[in-house]
């Protein structure tokens, strides 16, 4: 469905955007246009890619008039563009709300405004009963997201896609541990032995999203079953010792991706979840799946696909 189109990635020149280069090259698409704010990042992967359809577009997405000209004639959007580290994010409040609520409203007006095909927005397991401020603007940019399908007539159509963390994205778990053992740090600070998250390659995080583009209907959220992991498992199988240093403001035990209040408008479809859109503005939708039972819930602690030493 890639083939001869033009496809727009927001925060593209990061991690999600260059696995999702890579494997949007061999589909041949007319453009892959980068929308992104890091000009040296941007230049790192014009020396990677050397494919004819790539454009590199320097731009916030807080700023409508740009996103607007850089949607020009595009077919499909994926909006991976987001502040994410929570930390920050609970300091920053403000610019929490500028980028990742006010950033994807302009995503909306965008690609309405330039009769987009699609829109795939990526979304986090946080976002679901968000403890933190990160979490609680996913949470409204998947409603803005929902939302748009009514504003479009369902003209152009928007979803979302949700997992934990991606394994070696920036900032995750994963790469942190990993530097300071570079740096000779043999014990690892955990904030509570009984922590668990999910866990997602970048290869399933990308086949998710394109899932969603050939699926999609308007509305949904597109939930990737993805294994769990124990923080502890985790330091062990890197060798190392654990202190605990206890949970940081906005930091859950557990991460949750699907609530008892989801369930009903639930369906399970073999290797990922499909949430229908609370408020539907169409009279006839495909269900696909089965729906799940009554008191589901999805969560890194009730999973039943574990990862392990």
């Amino acid at each position: 469905m890639f083939c001869n189109k033009t496809i727009l990635c927001t925060g593209g020149s990061g991690f999600i955007g260059n696995g999702l280069v890579q494997r949007l090259i061999p589909l041949k698409p007319r453009k892959i246009i980068i929308y992104s704010r890091s000009e040296y990042k941007q230049f790192v992967m014009s020396r990677n890619y050397n494919y004819p359809g790539m454009r590199y577009i320097l731009g916030d997405i807080r700023d409508l008039d740009r996103l607007s000209m850089a949607m020009k004639d595009c077919d499909y959007v994926i909006h991976a563009g987001a502040l994410k580290r929570v930390d920050a994010l609970e300091y920053n409040s403000v610019e929490a709300v500028q980028t990742n609520i006010i950033g994807s409203l302009n995503v909306v007006k965008s690609a309405i405004a330039n009769n987009v095909k699609k829109v795939v927005a990526i979304s986090t397991d946080k976002s679901t009963a968000p403890l933190n401020l990160y979490g609680a603007t996913k949470l409204v940019m998947e409603k803005l997201m929902m939302n748009a399908n009514a504003l479009s007539g369902n003209k152009v159509l928007f979803s979302c896609v949700k997992y934990g963390n991606v394994a070696g994205s920036t900032g995750s778990v994963i790469p942190f541990f990993e530097g300071l053992k570079k740096e000779g740090e043999r014990t690892l600070p955990i904030t509570d032995t009984r922590m668990t998250r999910f866990h997602i390659s970048m290869d399933q995080a990308i086949d998710l999203i394109f899932t969603a583009f050939q699926k999609m209907q308007g509305g949904e959220i597109f939930v990737a079953k993805i294994p769990s992991f124990k923080i502890v498992d985790l330091v062990k199988s890197m060798n190392c010792k654990y202190k605990v240093v206890g949970i940081r403001p906005g930091e859950k035990l557990h991460e949750i991706m699907i609530t008892t209040e989801d369930a009903s408008r639930t369906y399970d479809c073999g290797k990922y979840f499909i949430i229908q859109p609370q408020y539907d503005w169409i009279t006839k939708r495909k269900k696909h799946g089965k729906l799940v039972p009554d008191g589901f819930s999805y969560s890194s602690d009730n999973n039943t696909e574990w990862l392990y030493k």
